[in-house]
């Protein structure tokens, strides 16, 4: 029996692979960064060619930092930034045109257009919030401003995919066009009530079928690696999942109630709500959670659009910072922040907002403001933000949250669990191993093949690292959450003509 398994996390600003063994340890890792591009406001571009070239780059030293065989490979699982899109042409096998990243925001109108014009039925059948997020408006937009990219979709020769379709399509040499209910039913294309492509949706924004994937579960064998893009060997690539229902296997909450939340680019939280399909009231959404062929699960999500960007912004934007963790050291430097809220609405804001049209503010400012108040509310819009959508998903819910599991990035920083733990009123607990995306689909990829035998395994090797719990009295933190709820307001609707 081959020796380990691997997951690969294709994020949004970079890929991380990671081998793990039978009891979840991390044997080895690697990780790279890849070009983002802002060619206008609102507007954000990946190049999907480039994402393939440094994942494979990327897995290759994984493997050699270990000393691994690629043979030794029992399984390969692939998350991914979700609602992104690839269009590529069969024949040579590239990427025809930039990749729309799910931040982006160009479809803001067309949103407003398809909630004007049917949106309680269509967020009845798919799940999902009628937002930029979603890939059909996105789809949409390029089959009618690429015309090379339509003609080639009209010839049989350009097809779509999300990145893990993307991905899977490259490693397996052609060999599949797949896609799994997690990652599609985030795309607004996925009908929840019938479980298969949403025909009305298809005929409002004229996308073929053709050009879709298959639709799969998130485990079981899709294709084996073409040996000539995986270093000779021949492995099956057998767990797909979207990023953060990714995040939710592999933080084991895999029983109704639990709950996660993962600090990456953006923040995302989710609830698992079990086999019950409940729809969304407009505000949070249902998400497909990933499990074994043949169960089906849903979760209650919130998302943040920018969590970790906004440190990202104070490193590369600002330059008050050169390592992310410096933020959390200035931060801890002052007793509060000194009246400064920061929302990160760069890209519009997320759930429970759904405001597209929100911009970045920064509002409290005195002369007596310093770079450690800018750090400490850059981190704790973090917390605002996670705050803020897990108290509408338990009212969505009508569920309250005893716990919550963290991991991404973010999850380091003590700081930023601490104040979670006070907002939320509710401990707070971080995993012995922090990079659960990656760890839930290489759980997903196993027990397609045997090498993990149940999900009671995934739940058992769950290990706590640190347990933070809550400090503040519940009117301190309903005095926060009020400033910043006065912050989002006055952030809200800038843009808006």
């Amino acid at each position: 029996m081959a020796k380990y398994v691997m997951g690969i996390d294709q994020g949004t600003t970079g890929t991380k692979v990671i081998v793990f063994d039978q009891k979840a340890n991390i044997i080895s890792t690697a990780y790279s960064e890849f070009t983002q591009y802002f060619p206008q406001p609102g507007w954000v571009e990946h190049d999907a060619n480039e994402i393939y070239e440094v994942s494979m780059r990327v897995a290759k030293e994984c493997l050699e930092s270990g000393h691994i065989d690629p043979n030794d490979i029992a399984a390969i699982g692939i998350t991914n930034q979700r609602e992104t899109t690839v269009f590529w042409d069969k024949e040579t096998g590239k990427a025809v045109c930039p990749s729309i990243v799910w931040q982006d925001i160009r479809t803001a109108e067309r949103c407003d257009e398809l909630i004007a014009k049917d949106g309680p039925d269509i967020m009845r059948r798919t799940g999902m919030v009628i937002v930029t997020n979603c890939g059909a408006p996105k789809i949409e937009w390029v089959l009618k401003n690429l015309p090379e990219v339509k003609k080639g979709v009209d010839e049989g020769r350009i097809i779509y995919g999300t990145i893990d379709t993307w991905m899977i399509w490259k490693m397996s040499g052609g060999a599949a066009h797949v896609t799994d209910y997690s990652n599609a039913g985030c795309t607004l294309l996925l009908n929840q009530l019938t479980m298969d492509y949403d025909e009305k949706i298809l005929e409002e924004c004229s996308i073929p079928r053709s050009i879709l994937p298959e639709l799969r579960s998130s485990c079981e064998v899709y294709a084996y690696t073409d040996p000539k893009e995986f270093f000779g060997a021949k492995v099956p690539i057998s767990g797909i999942a979207g990023d953060q229902n990714a995040a939710t296997f592999g933080q084991a909450c895999v029983y109704p109630g639990m709950a996660k939340n993962t600090y990456g680019t953006g923040s995302f939280m989710i609830m698992n709500t079990g086999e019950k399909y409940v729809g969304t009231n407009g505000a949070v959404f249902n998400a497909n959670l990933c499990g074994p062929k043949g169960t089906v699960q849903y979760g209650i999500e919130g998302m943040a659009n920018v969590s970790g960007a906004a440190i990202q912004w104070l490193r590369d934007g600002l330059g008050i910072i050169k390592e992310a963790s410096e933020c959390e050291q200035w931060a801890n430097t002052v007793e509060d922040n000194g009246g400064v809220y920061f929302v990160p609405a760069f890209n519009g804001l997320g759930n429970p907002y759904s405001d597209p049209y929100a911009r970045g503010t920064i509002i409290g400012i005195t002369r007596g403001t310093t770079k450690a108040h800018l750090c400490r509310a850059a981190l704790e819009c973090m917390a605002f933000q996670v705050a803020d959508a897990f108290h509408g998903i338990e009212e969505f819910a009508g569920t309250k949250i005893n716990f919550l599991r963290v991991d991404g990035g973010g999850a380091k920083s003590d700081f930023l669990c601490q104040f979670q733990a006070d907002l939320l009123g509710v401990p707070v607990e971080r995993p012995v191993i922090t990079e659960t995306t990656c760890l839930g689909a290489a759980y997903l990829a196993g027990l397609a093949v045997g090498y993990f035998k149940s999900v009671d395994e995934v739940n058992d090797n769950w290990q706590v690292e640190k347990r933070f719990e809550p400090r503040l009295t519940e009117e301190q933190r309903n005095e926060l959450m009020e400033n910043w709820k006065r912050a989002v307001e006055r952030a809200s609707g800038w843009v808006k003509k």
